[in-house]
């Protein structure tokens, strides 16, 4: 079924998992085993942000941790943690998304997701989110070797699953990821919570109001 309104179809959405479809919040898995300094101190000295886009674009956590031990040979012990405790970084579903992703199914458009992940971690988001194991599929970019923002990971999702990217609606909660998907011709849309993305989807038609 293809959704129209205005003139402008379109068939399929494609979701960002986390802080979309899953809460994903690093700090939670050093919760009750490192003070709230120590976890600062860690993110800030490896740059967690820099080195966890890493290992979304497909380098083995084997790799991050001989960078840590010779770059921080203290926080070594951090990073294990993090990857062993990674299920506590996942404390549930993004509140309202659940029903967003069943409703577009019932309406008979397709869902499907696009996610930067790191491919050894990947088991731990269907538990922490089951509406994840109700995408029509999802890439992976820990998979495929290359992470959003990156037009090459986009171009990978629309050739997959034979989409088109005008007709076919992009939902993330990175402005450049945002960006990126509308630089391809994807209706980009920044996600704030799940009642303003509902809002955005029947403005669009996609979903009844």
């Amino acid at each position: 079924m293809t959704a129209v309104r205005g003139g402008s179809e379109v068939d399929a959405v494609v979701l960002d998992l986390g802080n979309v479809l899953v809460t994903w919040d690093p700090a939670r898995a050093f919760a009750g085993r490192r003070t709230d300094a120590e976890v600062r101190r860690f993110f800030a000295d490896v740059d967690f942000p820099a080195l966890n886009l890493r290992q979304d674009a497909g380098r083995p956590w084997s790799e991050a941790r001989a960078e840590v031990a010779a770059r921080h040979p203290e926080h070594v012990a951090m990073l294990d943690l993090y990857v062993e405790r990674f299920a506590d970084a996942l404390p549930g579903p993004v509140p309202g998304t659940a029903a967003v992703v069943d409703d577009l199914r019932t309406a008979g458009v397709r869902v499907l997701g696009l996610t930067n992940w790191s491919a050894e971690t990947f088991h731990h988001a269907v538990p922490a989110a089951p509406a994840i194991g109700r995408l029509e599929d999802v890439v992976v970019s820990g998979r495929e070797g290359v992470a959003k923002p990156d037009a090459r990971i986009f171009r990978i999702v629309a050739e997959r699953f034979g989409l088109a990217p005008a007709r076919t609606v992009f939902v993330d909660d990175s402005p450049a990821n945002v960006d990126a998907a509308a630089v391809l011709g994807f209706q980009a849309v920044l996600f704030t919570d799940a009642a303003a993305l509902r809002a955005d989807l029947v403005a669009r038609g996609v979903l009844a109001g």
